[in-house]
């Protein structure tokens, strides 16, 4: 392992270190404090993220903090789901009851909600029709291939015990694209935009396009940050 790299310490039941084809990398993550709405993106990275960057360097970004900073979170009681929210969340299989279940996602009517919202009305019904032929044939995923990767990123609630989230739902962040791109401008480092959760990982946002899905998925497969309170939502891939 690179000297400087020990000084790093991974998340608890993480490790810092993945190789991908030939190449081993490290994942740092940095830590902030409690995001809100007061605090913006690009100072976040020029205080905690900066300070730690080397030529090379990848800096990739939790949704949920662009998401938090840009105020798109929402309470849950303030969410009012329309019929067709409820009928579509009653037909999510999430695994409730069993030993598969790793989280309501989009299975409650708040989340289904949003989901419509950012998808809209027409491309919901439509995927949701697909959806109905293709499962029983095997095919799983058509439905949140049609929504787009915007809609299902929509969490509710966005996070399992960091208090207050646990009383909100989280939107889309807003042009993750031109985000990555501007931090990318400032700082000199590629950056994507990651939903990493525990039903898959893909970029929303990158700097570049040479920046593959492919990449970003094994780079974070075993989503380094946490999901919880390790309050990490800023990482630094270095290869190594």
């Amino acid at each position: 392992m690179d000297t400087e790299i020990k000084t790093y310490t991974p998340n608890k039941g993480k490790n810092l270190e993945i190789k991908v084809g030939n190449t081993t990398y490290a994942r740092i993550p940095i830590k902030t404090p409690l995001l809100t709405d007061k605090d913006d993106i690009m100072n976040l990275v020029e205080t905690y993220v900066a300070p730690h960057l080397k030529e090379g360097d990848m800096i990739f970004i939790s949704e949920k903090a662009l998401a938090i900073t840009q105020g798109r979170i929402v309470k849950i009681t303030d969410i009012k789901p329309t019929s067709l929210a409820r009928f579509l969340a009653h037909h999510v299989h999430n695994h409730y009851g069993t030993d598969k279940f790793r989280g309501f996602g989009h299975g409650t009517p708040m989340a289904m909600e949003l989901l419509i919202r950012e998808a809209g009305v027409p491309r919901a019904l439509v995927a949701a029709a697909i959806a109905a032929i293709t499962r029983p044939l095997g095919i799983k995923g058509a439905f949140y291939f049609i929504v787009g990767k915007r809609a299902k990123s929509v969490d509710c609630p966005m996070s399992f015990i960091l208090f207050p989230y646990t009383h909100y739902a989280k939107l889309s962040p807003h042009d993750p694209s031109g985000v990555a791109r501007a931090i990318q401008k400032k700082f000199g480092n590629e950056t994507v935009i990651i939903d990493a959760n525990y039903q898959g990982v893909c970029s929303l946002g990158k700097s570049t396009g040479r920046i593959s899905e492919r990449f970003v998925y094994d780079v974070f497969k075993d989503n380094p940050l946490g999901q919880s309170d390790e309050m990490t939502p800023l990482c630094i891939v270095r290869a190594l």
